[in-house]
């Protein structure tokens, strides 16, 4: 069964630094800081839905931990009495690898905290300097070693396309999470929005954005290295919503993006299996996993366009014997 989170956004409350991406109130849509009350109201709100129990209550948006001390213990303790009378599983928030010590992770464990998860961004000490971090590829190892003794899930979630990165630099930070063997992760592509500081670096032509494809055919590959490492992606690509349409300028922005990255997989996939296997062009079946049956046909059939043009007239299949990620393909 899949449980509904409760997710609580905390607009830029925290954060010591304006990363050269960040304009938190377009991503979250809120510009009000969350209080107890709020916290109660959408508790009760989720709970009508049966679906809700077992699942979390999440603080989102800012550097949760980095909030004022009195704040933090109010949002927690109001959330944590539907911790206690089980009526969600955990809470789970977000924050900045460099607001996470000893006295935090203890507060966290006592108010009935479950999950906590990482803005990494990068491992790369340079491209976190270029945007203005203001943490260090070793805080992000630090906090995560931390959280992990003290029982929490870790969670670390990284970019692509940030100022001054690389596609090589970007699959070091892959690698480099997957050796602190989080549990869940979230890649997102960056996206330009107005009244950030890579806006301004954007309109001077000193930064140049990944476009849609790009950033696909790159977490196409994180993806891949993830799903082999065991390590859950639960997100991929900036969520649809708020205002993120309203301030968008440039980017890898689209609301389907996780399924134009998988579609990428697929085909690369197919191809792989057609040379190694010597299917002779002509009509084949793609057997594919029945959850996998649209990001086999790609968007707008562009995959089964894409066979075609090689010279493969081809139909999906599913087979719930096919594992995800991979393909059977005979020939018709």
């Amino acid at each position: 069964m899949k449980h509904i989170n409760v997710g609580l956004f905390v607009p830029h409350n925290g954060c010591p630094h304006q990363c050269s991406f960040c304009n938190q109130k377009a991503i979250s849509g809120h510009r009000e800081q969350v209080t107890p009350d709020d916290v109660d109201r959408a508790a009760q709100i989720a709970l009508k839905n049966p679906d809700s129990r077992g699942g979390e209550i999440a603080f989102f948006g800012g550097s949760f931990t980095a909030i004022d001390r009195e704040t933090m213990i109010s949002l927690l303790s109001a959330a944590y009495k539907y911790i206690a009378d089980g009526s969600f599983k955990g809470i789970r928030v977000s924050t900045r690898p460099d607001a996470i010590d000893t006295e935090i992770c203890t507060i966290l464990k006592k108010y009935g905290v479950t999950a906590v998860e990482l803005g990494a961004q990068s491992m790369d000490d340079g491209v976190l300097r270029l945007n203005r971090r203001g943490h260090t590829s070793e805080d992000i190892v630090r906090a995560s070693k931390m959280l992990k003794d003290f029982g929490f899930e870790l969670g670390l979630q990284m970019m692509t396309g940030l100022y001054g990165s690389t596609d090589a630099d970007s699959i070091m930070t892959a690698e480099k999470i997957i050796a602190l063997k989080p549990e869940t992760v979230r890649i997102y592509p960056t996206v330009v929005l107005e009244n950030t500081p890579l806006a301004e670096l954007y309109r001077s032509g000193e930064y140049i954005p990944q476009t849609v494809d790009s950033a696909a055919e790159l977490c196409a590959r994180l993806l891949v290295m993830f799903y082999d490492a065991d390590i859950t992606v639960i997100r991929t690509g900036l969520h649809s919503g708020g205002d993120v349409e309203g301030e968008y300028l440039a980017g890898a922005y689209h609301p389907a993006f996780k399924e134009l990255c998988e579609g990428k997989i697929y085909l690369r996939k197919a191809i792989e299996f057609i040379k190694k296997n010597n299917i002779a062009e002509g009509k084949i079946e793609i057997h594919v996993s029945p959850k996998a049956i649209s990001q086999m046909t790609g968007q707008k059939k562009t995959n089964i366009s894409a066979l075609r043009e090689l010279g493969y007239n081809a139909r999906v299949i599913a087979d719930s014997s096919i594992e995800k990620y991979c393909v059977k393909i005979t020939e018709s």
